[in-house]
């Protein structure tokens, strides 16, 4: 049985039981409030399972109330009792922990109907309560201490607010069930992970793939009848018609990797962020090792990097997900758009952050940032003194907009030891690294999405090339619907062949949310699972010891 269903029927049969015996005791005063409320604080302060409680909330509320009970004074709030109690029984299913918020001490004063643990069940309620609602609204944790390279302010929110707001409204279950994200990718993804919860409950374990050589199709090993069991499993979970091997016994059996399993796992390579091109490879081999419990805790932990993201995104914008290496046009919920992204490398990684697009620009020049000049095109200079004239690449003594270039043959480039003391451009062309078009948006990063000129790289797996900024695999088509189509594509590329640089203004800013996220839907409603290419899941989740 779902939790949810559980809790819901659990706390409606004890309702009925205690609603007589509760309501029948003495109606709370409010300085017998006030002095329990007191004594609870100062029993629970020390308490090291409530680190990251804040009792003075506590207080607060109860202050807001001129210290009148929430929960446990009448029949009616005995039924809100209920509700909350069912609410904070559902912690699993959002990917948080129930534990946390002391739910089997609840169950436990809910069921023993002790009239003098009274107190106890209504403060341990709206601790509870507090905690929980601010935790499904903005996150379990603040994001720039679970991942320093997250920079999107986290929405805000007052759970003391919420709480007064709401507690004695008929609308209380209404207002509890809106405070989770309300976005598809974070309710289907909540359907996944029950669906993986509820395999982990019944013993499931998923077969396991040892090392093997690079294998393509038509090949033979004896690792193949071991994938065959793995995929009919992936099957089980995901439902796919790729993964429904219907085979006979001696085929279930074969070492031959035959067309039907090459199929297969192009389907799994494809949801798993791979190039689907059949080949088992050492990332295939990866990704088919997923264990179930590292599948549930990436699921949780992306799910709480989208309880960060604002609650109103817009009714259009870009999601540009740098896990998945994927971009998203989104316009009244339905993607328009989606391609290929290539990301910064390792040790430039793309951070996460939020601004706006506010113009593009065609046959762009590049102003190459002194890091990338000192590290990585000096180097190919000193190796080849023609370097910067094949790459139509400038080089400046300033930033001066009327500076003259600087000849580089008149300079001694082996000299350079330490630090890089000119300015390099390079003009617009088939060999500039923007491609022929690249997208504005304010950031201290220095990060602008781009076209580029290699296209060969979006057809690897693994897509971290970049310095940093976000090279796009179809930039013509973005541009046609951040202009929303006041320039068509046939328009744009007219303009890029006549070969003049220009800057065109959005008619209007178009949000652009850069992220992390190793789980995610596709506008199919089809999940997929992206590698931790910056591990910054694996970092996160051991500092919330998930």
């Amino acid at each position: 049985m779902p939790q949810t269903s559980f809790f819901i029927n659990f706390f409606s049969g004890l309702v009925l039981l205690h609603c007589t015996s509760l309501s029948q005791a003495t109606t709370f005063d409010t300085e017998s409030l006030q002095s329990a409320l007191n004594t609870f604080v100062s029993r629970y302060v020390d308490d090291p399972r409530h680190e990251y409680i804040d009792l003075t909330k506590l207080q607060e509320f109860y202050s807001a109330r001129d210290y009148r009970p929430a929960w446990t004074d009448s029949v009616t709030q005995l039924t809100r009792l209920e509700i909350a109690l069912s609410f904070i029984g559902t912690a699993e299913n959002e990917g948080l922990e129930s534990r946390e918020y002391r739910l089997d001490r609840l169950m436990q004063l809910f069921k023993t109907r002790n009239p003098s643990e009274r107190f106890e069940l209504e403060f341990l309620t709206t601790l509870s309560l507090l905690r929980f609602s601010n935790d499904l609204y903005r996150g379990r944790f603040t994001a720039s201490r679970l991942d320093p390279d997250w920079h999107i302010p986290q929405p805000a929110f007052n759970a003391i607010n919420f709480l007064l707001s709401t507690v004695d409204t008929d609308t209380f279950q209404q207002s509890l069930l809106g405070l989770a994200p309300n976005i598809p990718n974070y309710h289907l993804l909540k359907q996944v992970l029950l669906k993986f919860r509820n395999l982990a409950e019944r013993g499931v374990s998923w077969q396991h793939i040892p090392d093997m050589p690079l294998l393509r199709p038509g090949e033979s090993h004896q690792a193949i009848p071991l994938i065959r069991i793995r995929i009919a499993q992936a099957y089980e979970t995901h439902d796919k018609t790729e993964y429904n091997l219907s085979h006979s016994e001696e085929s279930i059996n074969s070492t031959i990797y035959d067309r039907s399993l090459v199929n297969a796992i192009k389907a799994f390579q494809l949801q798993h962020g791979l190039n689907a091109d059949g080949i088992i490879g050492k990332n295939t081999i990866n990704a088919l090792n997923k264990t179930l419990d590292e599948k549930i805790q990436q699921l949780r932990i992306t799910m709480e990097r989208l309880r960060w993201l604002p609650r109103e995104l817009g009714s259009r914008y870009l999601l540009v997900n740098t896990a998945g290496f994927q971009l998203a046009a989104v316009e009244n919920d339905e993607y328009m758009l989606d391609m290929r992204i290539i990301v910064g490398r390792d040790y430039r990684s793309t951070p996460s952050f939020n601004s706006r697009i506010t113009h593009l620009i065609i046959n762009p020049y590049w102003n190459i940032p002194a890091s990338i000049a000192s590290k990585d095109l000096l180097p190919k200079q000193q190796k080849n003194p023609d370097y910067f004239t094949s790459q139509n690449i400038r080089v400046y003594s300033d930033y001066a907009y009327n500076a003259e270039p600087i000849d580089p043959d008149s300079i001694d480039w082996l000299a350079i030891r330490r630090g890089f003391p000119y300015i390099l451009r390079q003009d617009p062309g088939i060999h500039n690294a923007l491609g022929t078009i690249k997208f504005m948006l304010p950031n201290p990063f220095s990060i602008y999405l781009h076209d580029t000129p290699t296209k060969t790289l979006f057809n690897k797996d693994i897509r971290t090339f970049s310095s940093g900024c976000i090279r796009l695999e179809k930039p013509l088509q973005l541009a046609e619907f951040a202009l929303r189509k006041q320039l068509t594509q046939e328009t744009l590329k007219a303009q890029i062949e006549f070969g003049k640089t220009r800057q065109i203004n959005l008619p209007e800013p178009l949000p652009t949310f850069i992220v992390y996220l190793t789980a995610w839907i596709d506008s199919e409603n089809n999940i997929h699972y992206s590698p931790d290419s910056y591990q910054r899941d694996r970092r996160a989740l051991a500092f919330a010891r998930w």
